[in-house]
């Protein structure tokens, strides 16, 4: 009654289908985590570059990058205003201007800005407490989710 043009998969056919869709879902699904904390972390990549370019006007102007006595270890980036940076200016949905602090010694010409989001009093605050951004004198970015 059968002939031998019957349409259709064999069991093995669609094993090997199945199989194979799920190592790509296993690839790709922690790869797509990743997009979200990525882009929220481009308000702190912004401002970073908005620093580093205070930083470099401030090293143009003075002959060091920052006053060492107000920038030491810890101290926020809006320290004493010599930066003409303002709390405003870093102010963001995720980030607050808290995050920003500055790491490194000052009179050595070489500085590093953090943006730790675990220390933001932003709105959405607690979608980034594990994002630590950093920005070094050479413009080097590092970003850790």
């Amino acid at each position: 009654m059968f002939g031998r043009n019957q349409q259709g998969f064999t069991l093995t056919e669609i094993m090997i289908v199945v199989t194979i869709i799920g190592v790509l879902a296993c690839v790709a699904i922690p790869m797509f985590q990743m997009v979200p904390q990525r882009s929220k972390s481009t308000e702190a990549v912004t401002a970073l570059g908005m620093i580093r370019s205070a930083m470099r006007i401030y090293y143009v102007e003075h002959g060091t990058f920052a006053n060492p006595s107000l920038f030491t270890d810890g101290a926020q980036v809006t320290n004493g205003g010599l930066l003409g940076v303002s709390n405003n200016d870093l102010a963001g949905r995720y980030f607050s201007s808290e995050c920003y602090m500055f790491d490194g010694d000052a009179g050595a010409n070489a500085f590093t800005v953090k943006c730790d989001g675990g220390q933001s009093t932003a709105l959405f605050a607690s979608e980034v407490t594990t994002i630590v951004v950093t920005i070094d004198e050479g413009g080097d970015l590092v970003r850790v989710f």
